[in-house]
């Protein structure tokens, strides 16, 4: 369809229009490969050429209007009718350059103008758009680990998801309009215990934040883990929920890379999580609810009040448990 435009318009309207897309496009390209380094050759390269054919264009407009001046400027001789000669024949009228323009612009205005409505029109995925994600259970339609059958009122990963994926999160969180990118729910058991430990977890991540809610069914108390593990934390501190013993740590999670350029170690260190550990009850008989958020894009993390009020609402719409 641009070609077919393109190749329609008069010459003095497709030149200009011509050379001022290839100037704005060929000088954001070179911008753009100041800014990004990862593609900074290609994006200079490819805008590099488009100036100099855009430079071509100026040059072949600029000789075009030097003859236009010369044929308009030669000999009133030229124009006289010579003797004997039959009427001369009507001038052909010239096309009117302001209409010419306008409809240029005009059809400009209309391809740009289906550029940005298709994808809103067709339903892609944009801002405005996008459905929020609801909970997919990893392992829906698979038998629940022994764990579970043995750990009376323990929940799953399916439950946890449906009560942390609240239509209200990302306003709780501090960025209301965002909604969720992934929500999922996975029913396993913790690490070197012989799947004999239930540890359901749940994640919702957003354009800002990601929100982790895990249970985990074992002997370990609020009492025992605020003296032994939240001192080897960072900014940790006591708390309640619901009336259940609770504790505030920080810590920076771990990266996993494989290959990566310039890496020594397929393990870095990541973003900044908070986490509120609660206890399963008040009588804290062993076993916690860890609520962790984070941001991939290094933005401030919620303040502890926040993440309270959501563990709150979260944890009071949980299935009966223990």
């Amino acid at each position: 369809m641009l070609g077919l435009i393109v190749r329609v318009l008069p010459f003095w309207v497709r030149e200009p229009l011509l050379i001022l897309f290839g100037s704005l496009f060929g000088a954001g390209m070179v911008l753009n490969a100041v800014i990004e380094p990862e593609t900074r050759w290609i994006m200079a390269g490819l805008g590099a050429v488009m100036l100099l054919v855009t430079a071509y264009r100026i040059r072949t407009v600029v000789h075009a209007w030097r003859a236009r001046e010369v044929a308009a400027g030669g000999p009133a001789s030229q124009a006289q009718p010579r003797p004997g000669a039959g009427p001369a024949a009507p001038r052909q009228k010239e096309p009117n350059t302001a209409a010419q323009v306008f409809l240029a612009l005009a059809l400009v205005g209309a391809l740009v103008g289906a550029v940005w409505l298709a994808p809103r029109v067709t339903g892609d995925a944009t801002a405005t758009s996008r459905k929020p994600a609801t909970c997919e259970d990893h392992a829906a339609g698979q038998k629940l680990p022994k764990a579970y059958a043995l750990t009376p009122g323990s929940v799953t990963g399916d439950d946890l998801c449906k009560a942390l994926n609240r239509s209200d999160l990302a306003t709780l969180l501090g960025t209301p309009g965002e909604t969720p990118l992934v929500a999922y729910g996975n029913s396993g058991t913790a690490s070197l215990t012989a799947d004999k430990v239930a540890e359901p977890e749940a994640r919702v991540q957003f354009d800002t934040y990601t929100v982790e809610f895990s249970a985990t069914y074992n002997h370990m108390t609020i009492a025992l883990y605020t003296k032994v593990l939240a001192p080897q934390t960072m900014d940790h501190r006591a708390g309640k929920v619901l009336g259940r013993p609770a504790v505030f740590t920080s810590d920076h999670l771990m990266q996993f890379r494989f290959g990566g350029e310039g890496s020594t170690s397929p393990a870095t260190e990541g973003p900044l999580a908070r986490t509120l550990t609660v206890a399963l009850d008040r009588k804290d008989p062993g076993g916690t609810f860890d609520f962790t958020v984070w941001s991939e894009s290094g933005a401030a993390l919620p303040d502890d009040d926040t993440l309270l009020g959501i563990a709150e609402k979260v944890l009071a719409a949980l299935p009966a448990s223990r």
